[in-house]
């Protein structure tokens, strides 16, 4: 009877993985589908290295260099702020706190998972855009820097939940080897403990910035949303998933412009894959 529910199991599991297959492939179908015809028409270098989107002027201009570089901007910055800190707060709450701080602390980062984008969205205008405006003097709060601040809010969650399993997850024996050889707690932590939880950690920060690529509301409410190369943080950007949730309500079925910005999900998706694949490389070698 085990066996025969382990085979059941078995079979849901490997069932459920070709259907994730599936349905990436069908989803990386249709972007094509709709994004080659545009590339067919407009061509794709000059859709990649232009730095004019005015899709609505006459004649439009498709230039997504723009876009490619405010969710860059964002992303950097979200990581270079949510990464450290992220990865600092599991390796505390997993082998430093106390039991009783551990699990306040575990309700409070699951507690911030739940807010929606669009609350921290809304939290960010009011209260953190004035404030960037103010400490460094600049025109307006609304620029790249105030997005990663917020963006990196809403990736810590992630970062800290899946970090703090795989530090958890490492053998006591790794520990109490490493402090019978005379090592001392911080030198075990920081040359056992996190390399032996490091595959658990990069999937973390993977999760983490997947968050901060996709997310949509958030942008649009606090980086300016403005389709402008920044040569500084301190400057408003408009990011690629923003600009699909801002135009695609505008525009008419099988245009040029509703053509377009499938073709930015597909450059979208192409970069995801391209992270997520190099991702999986360095997890391997580590593994190893």
């Amino acid at each position: 009877m085990k066996r025969k529910i382990d085979s059941i199991i078995e079979a849901i599991i490997f069932v459920c993985g070709i259907l994730s297959i599936i349905f990436v492939a069908l989803i990386f179908g249709f972007l094509l589908k709709e994004g080659f015809a545009f590339f067919k028409e407009f061509g794709v270098i000059g859709f990649i290295t232009g730095d004019l989107w005015y899709p609505t002027s006459d004649p439009p201009k498709f230039g997504i260099l723009p876009l490619i570089i405010g969710s860059l901007f964002v992303t950097a910055g979200a990581c270079v702020i949510a990464v450290p800190i992220g990865v600092m707060s599991a390796l505390y709450i997993s082998e430093v706190a106390p039991k009783g701080v551990r699990d306040v602390l575990k309700s409070f980062v699951e507690l911030m998972a739940a807010i929606p984008s669009v609350v921290i969205g809304f939290v960010g205008m009011v209260t953190l855009v004035p404030l960037v405006r103010t400490i460094f003097d600049i025109p307006t709060g609304l620029t790249a820097f105030s997005g990663s601040i917020m963006l990196a809010f809403m990736a810590m969650p992630t970062i800290i939940t899946i970090s703090e399993d795989a530090i958890r997850s490492v053998p006591w024996s790794y520990k109490e080897g490493a402090l019978a050889l005379g090592a001392t707690k911080w030198q075990t932590l920081h040359r056992i403990v996190l390399r032996a939880a490091m595959p658990g950690i990069i999937a973390a920060i993977m999760l983490g910035i997947g968050r901060v690529v996709g997310e949509t509301m958030a942008v649009m409410m606090i980086t300016g949303n403005a389709a402008q190369i920044p040569y500084s943080i301190f400057e408003p950007v408009r990011t690629m998933t923003a600009t699909i949730a801002a135009e695609m309500g505008e525009t008419v079925r099988g245009g040029m412009h509703y053509r377009s910005l499938f073709a930015i999900g597909l450059v979208l998706f192409l970069i995801t894959f391209i992270v997520n694949f190099t991702a999986d490389l360095f997890l391997g070698k580590t593994k190893k």
